[in-house]
């Protein structure tokens, strides 16, 4: 396993798949800190995008298990794949068949994995509270996806010392939905009802790295990242609305069906008691009003 030397600087080698919103930042802080950081990627333009800004980068695909076998030996690998909606495979192939692909791929010698899942493994709450103990119940593809690689990890002999991080919405520079609509007077195409969890991209960022600190050997051990402080729909955007003077929203209900409609049927509140204990997360933004102060604050582009 890598060390740290006397001047912060580490030895590690680390492995990330899905270099994408979070993976980027977690990829740029390990790479700071002195870390060797190997980026696997299904495009040849951004390999070459990676290898540019001092990464190692692999062009493979986790649904392909022929391309990935060369990985190199990793003291963390972070496993952070999204999903794309316009292409051909199911999430199902992706998340869970991309984590077993990737698993049985991986040398013995891998220290950790840290898998980026989603509180969409929990079921509907009524607008009651969830933890680490509450059983999960996907009602969605998403959800029952990433339960199913989550559940390949645990059974793998790299589980035992790996972490589980299961995300609220992230957000952050760039992702504030309908930003554009509230500036425009626009209706937003958005249930008001149901709960928001949230977590800044930064913030996430900073509960990766220490989740490859933290001490597991029994595990894999599951946190729930996110900000603590779950905020009503409506009044979200109407907070958002108010930063940047617009008017009040106006809203359209989508789709029962909708991707939206469903996430707010949800309807829970997801603690962070486990991960500011354990993880000591010290979060730069711990409301969802702190990081959209910081965010459109900042200088428009």
């Amino acid at each position: 396993m890598g060390k740290t030397d006397p001047a912060g600087l580490s030895d590690m080698a680390n492995l990330i798949f899905g270099c994408g919103y979070l993976g980027e930042r977690v990829a740029r802080r390990w790479h700071d800190s002195g870390c060797e950081v190997t980026v696997v990627s299904r495009s040849r333009e951004r390999a070459a995008e990676f290898d540019q800004q001092g990464y190692r980068a692999i062009v493979a695909d986790v649904t392909r298990p022929e391309t990935l076998r060369s990985l190199p030996a990793a003291d963390t690998v972070l496993f952070a794949v999204g999903f794309d909606r316009g292409g051909s495979q199911s999430v199902e192939t992706v998340y869970a068949g991309g984590m077993q692909n990737v698993l049985a791929a991986l040398p013995s010698s891998t220290g950790r994995m840290i898998y980026i899942s989603t509180t969409g493994v929990y079921g509907p709450a009524g607008g009651g509270w969830v933890d680490e103990e509450t059983p999960p119940d996907p009602q969605r593809d998403g959800g029952r996806a990433s339960l199913a690689a989550e559940r390949a990890l645990a059974e793998s002999p790299l589980g035992t010392r790996s972490v589980i991080l299961r995300l609220a919405g992230i957000y952050g520079p760039g992702r504030i939905p309908f930003l554009d609509h509230l500036r425009a007077g626009e209706p937003i195409p958005a249930p008001t009802k149901g709960y928001l969890n949230l977590i800044h991209v930064d913030d996430a960022a900073a509960v990766v790295l220490a989740a490859e600190e933290v001490a597991v050997s029994d595990g894999p051990r599951v946190y729930c990242v996110t900000d603590g402080h779950p905020v009503e729909r409506g009044d979200y955007y109407r907070e958002v609305a108010r930063r940047i003077g617009a008017a009040p929203p106006t809203f359209v209900e989508p789709d029962l069906n909708s991707p939206r409609a469903l996430r707010a049927a949800s309807n829970r509140q997801v603690k962070n008691t486990r991960m500011l204990a354990e993880l000591n997360a010290n979060l730069a933004y711990p409301n969802y009003q702190a990081g959209l102060a910081a965010i459109l604050a900042a200088p428009r582009l």
